[in-house]
């Protein structure tokens, strides 16, 4: 959709809620284990949520943020309308009277006649200033908290080496998309998440670079390993979906990674077999 913010697109009920902001498709992007009330519904967990033992790196959510997103330049190819809805946005319950509307295509505005709730209840985006940012989009307080403390402000007020000593990422996260001083950013970004989230990721025997491997070798035919790298990079798991009901695009993924790897000059077989991890 050619946008380095998030789009807004988990339709709740008929309607398009901008407090999809706060998480889209049933995952919480401000939950955190010491913050119960901005967690999932009671006994559900969020895949972004710092793991236990990396609570530290988690940022803390100031009700008091304000940001908004840039529109995207493209539209999805799976939208029915030719305009793009509006972009997210964050701040104080006092900016909009308490609570946030839905994007009304046809008016081409949000509607605020009533609140709208996302998929878990949400009807407002107060603190919900963390929805997903670059070119490999990072989620959650979790994310944006790792991202801050290994290459951002926090970093170098700690003493560590920083690549961007003067952005935090937990007071800005928006600087990823928006800083002109920095117009890589959102890949460098997107190449950290990579690394730390992705390539490290070993989750209930799935080794992800075991599996690369496998992959590899086996000729570029096992569609699981495609679903589960999709998973890992848009749910947060290896086994999507990764939350009940939430939707997983299977094929529109596959194809869009055999895409790749034939754009990168690699034999791929015409159908690619289905087995079991």
């Amino acid at each position: 959709h050619g946008s380095c913010d998030e789009v807004n697109s988990d339709i709740v009920n008929g309607f398009l809620p901008m407090s999809n902001a706060c998480g889209q498709q049933g995952m919480s992007y401000q939950g955190s284990a010491t913050n119960p009330g901005l967690r999932l519904r009671e006994g559900e967990s969020s895949p972004l949520v710092c793991a236990p033992g990396d609570e530290k790196y988690a940022c803390d959510v100031d009700l008091t943020m304000r940001a908004r997103a840039r529109p995207p330049s493209i539209v999805s190819s799976r939208s029915d309308s030719a305009d793009a809805p509006g972009p997210f946005y964050c701040g104080p319950k006092t900016d909009y009277n308490g609570f946030s509307g839905h994007w009304s295509f046809e008016d081409n505005e949000e509607i605020f006649q009533s609140a709208k709730q996302n998929r878990l209840g949400r009807t407002d985006v107060q603190g919900c200033c963390f929805w997903g940012r670059g070119s490999v989009p990072i989620k959650g307080i979790c994310a944006y908290g790792k991202l801050n403390y290994f290459l951002g402000k926090r970093a170098a007020d700690e003493g560590r080496p920083a690549m961007f000593p003067d952005i935090d990422f937990c007071q800005n996260p928006g600087a990823i998309c928006n800083n002109d001083e920095y117009p890589n950013l959102k890949w460098i970004v997107g190449l950290f998440r990579w690394i730390m989230e992705v390539q490290e990721y070993d989750v209930d025997g799935f080794n992800y670079m075991k599996q690369l491997r496998k992959y590899v070798d086996g000729g570029f035919k096992d569609s699981n390993f495609i679903d589960s790298v999709s998973g890992i990079v848009t749910q947060g798991c290896h086994k999507p979906p990764c939350i009940e009901g939430l939707q997983f695009l299977r094929e529109e993924k596959r194809a869009n990674f055999t895409k790749i790897l034939k754009i990168l000059g690699l034999t791929v077989p015409l159908k690619s077999e289905e087995s079991m991890f």
